[in-house]
């Protein structure tokens, strides 16, 4: 979410063009500049800068995620009323551009380094937990492997039969594993992807947390597996950066015996964006196949790659 340099058209022409009709869009809509257009990344949500207008694009790569992206705007509204540190939806409510959903937000005055630490995360999911529940309805999350069962189904030439075979069993598995647990902590408002990828350091110097997507109302302990499952196959932290992000919470979700299912059903969940632009890009393609080639072996240190353009790096950390 950082701020473009000042542009001209050819920022705009830049942008491939459904992109270019989604922002003309929110030209339209919100009386904004769209000269300086510019691609900050694209995962499983593209995000477009307008730095003349201060404002931020956000384009999801899932056609069935309007309820969960109208969530987000409500639930960050009401939170930045609370005076939490997150992102600001502009006014504008979310829309739909043909089978695409966008949603408008306040660009930040945000530096990419020093990224967020551990005891940062922890400190503010520690304040996000904390939180009364919103005067609103929340999703509930029930089952988190529904998008990726969904991305299957809908995209089956995504990956090889026999690898779509063995996922299709392993997410089924998983459900049952899922719909056994019993968190040792009370459930409430999550944000569903907490990782120090979705912390952004504002030139001020203060923290405030992004994507809100998966907001739900759900067990804290999946808000507390994101940054271990960040660790085991991005390398994202180092260990003492773990000790800080459990001891600023205050609490650690390795303790619970059910941590090794909690982080397999993470490992399957972000799956999802992969599987969806597997059928048109062959480097999405070639990740689901070695994604699922080290779940298969159980090989819970295989690194895996990001994205290009996501904006995500793989940390290479030295071991404590």
């Amino acid at each position: 979410m950082l701020p473009g340099r000042p542009g001209t058209v050819a920022a705009m022409q830049a942008l491939p063009n459904g992109v270019q009709t989604i922002v003309r869009a929110v030209a339209d809509l919100c009386g904004a500049s769209v000269d300086d257009a510019r691609m900050l990344h694209e995962h499983s949500n593209a995000a477009i800068a307008l730095p003349a207008a201060r404002l931020l694009v956000r384009i999801a790569g899932s056609p069935e995620a309007f309820d969960r992206i109208r969530q987000s705007v409500e639930v960050t509204r009401w939170l930045a009323q609370r005076d939490f540190p997150c992102v600001k939806p502009h006014d504008l409510l979310p829309f739909r551009v043909e089978d695409r959903i966008v949603s408008v937000w306040q660009l930040l005055d945000a530096v990419e380094e020093p990224p967020g630490t551990g005891a940062e995360l922890g400190r503010i999911l520690r304040a996000l937990h904390g939180q009364p529940a919103p005067p609103l309805e929340l999703r509930r999350l029930t089952d988190p492997l529904a998008s990726v069962a969904s991305a299957i189904e809908q995209h089956p030439d995504g990956m090889t039969p026999q690898d779509r075979s063995w996922l299709t069993n392993r997410i089924d598995e998983l459900r049952s594993a899922w719909a056994t647990l019993t968190p040792p902590l009370s459930p409430g408002l999550i944000h569903g992807d907490a990782h120090s990828n979705n912390l952004i350091r504002l030139r001020s110097g203060d923290i405030v947390l992004g994507d809100w997507d998966h907001v739900a109302h759900g067990p804290r302990e999946w808000d507390l597996i994101q940054p271990h499952y960040m660790r085991r196959h991005f390398n994202r932290h180092s260990e003492q950066e773990l000790r800080e992000f459990t001891d600023t919470y205050g609490w650690d979700v390795r303790s619970w015996d059910e941590f090794p299912t909690l982080i397999q059903v993470r490992e399957i969940t972000g799956l999802s964006p992969y599987i969806r632009k597997a059928p048109g890009q062959d480097w999405a393609r070639e990740e689901v196949a070695h994604r699922v080639a080290t779940l298969r072996d159980e090989d819970s240190a295989a690194l895996w790659n990001p994205p290009p353009n996501s904006g995500i790096q793989t940390k290479v950390v030295a071991p404590q």
